[in-house]
């Protein structure tokens, strides 16, 4: 089983259209996905369709051991993908995971109970220096940064870097970054906008040896598919689905 984070330290980067798109992707080609919500935000929750009911275990209860890892997973409307919820209740576990003294760990020990299971385990990790961030990047093996091709996007890859190296310092990141992805990357036909092109560029001269992967380019295509919950291509817009081909290719290849 292979765990892989989507992180960025600023709302709106990209990473639950990255964990979602790239989690149905897998699903569609057989492979047993486990799609993991750590944002309280639960945005990841809400376009796989799950309604999270008041008697239902979530993240929450998974991470405090309320539940085995098992209970709190459920299936989706889509084929081979499964999710682990969450719901605005998931703030009250960064309590829990601190007084621990392994909160960083306690996601991966909880998923090390269920991998044999699955093929793929994708966290969409909530976008702020919290103790449920540290448990998300503590449990992944790779981490996806996606970041919008803009100055925010960028300040937001100099803030995830810097973070992923002090809890590499720590050991409490053990894994590898997979590759920063652009989002919302702006082009007119063929030509790309000047704003994208200098912060994808000053992208990749700070990122070093870190792959800059395609870029997720601006589309309103995407809030279709999310609202219709569909793939891409389901749509007609097979060529949008590239950048997550491309992640499914690096995975498959480490």
């Amino acid at each position: 089983m292979q765990t892989c984070a989507c992180i960025s330290l600023s709302g709106g980067q990209g990473k639950t259209t990255v964990a979602l798109f790239t989690s149905l992707l897998l699903a569609q080609q057989g492979k047993r996905v486990l799609a993991v919500d750590s944002d309280p935000q639960a945005n990841l929750s809400f376009y796989l369709g799950h309604e999270v009911q008041a008697n239902q275990p979530t993240l929450l209860e998974v991470l405090n051991g309320q539940v085995t890892t098992e209970d709190g997973i459920y299936p989706t409307r889509y084929d081979n993908l499964f999710l682990i919820p969450a719901d605005r209740g998931l703030f009250k576990v960064s309590d829990y995971l601190s007084s621990s003294g392994t909160g960083a760990f306690i996601l991966k020990l909880r998923l090390k109970a269920i991998a044999s299971l699955f093929d793929y385990v994708l966290i969409d990790v909530q976008p702020s220096r919290s103790q449920i961030c540290l448990t998300g990047v503590g449990a992944a093996e790779y981490v996806l940064i996606p970041v919008e091709a803009n100055t925010k996007g960028f300040n937001s890859l100099i803030d995830t870097l810097n973070f992923l190296k002090e809890q590499a310092s720590l050991m409490a990141f053990t894994g590898k970054v997979l590759g920063v992805i652009p989002f919302r990357d702006r082009w007119t036909g063929r030509t790309q906008s000047l704003e994208s092109r200098e912060n994808v560029e000053a992208m990749r001269e700070f990122a070093d040896d870190i792959p800059i992967l395609p870029s997720i380019r601006e589309s309103e295509q995407f809030k279709k598919a999310l609202r219709q919950g569909q793939l891409l291509s389901d749509l007609g817009y097979p060529d949008l689905e590239y950048p997550f081909e491309q992640i499914i290719k690096r995975l498959a290849h480490e």
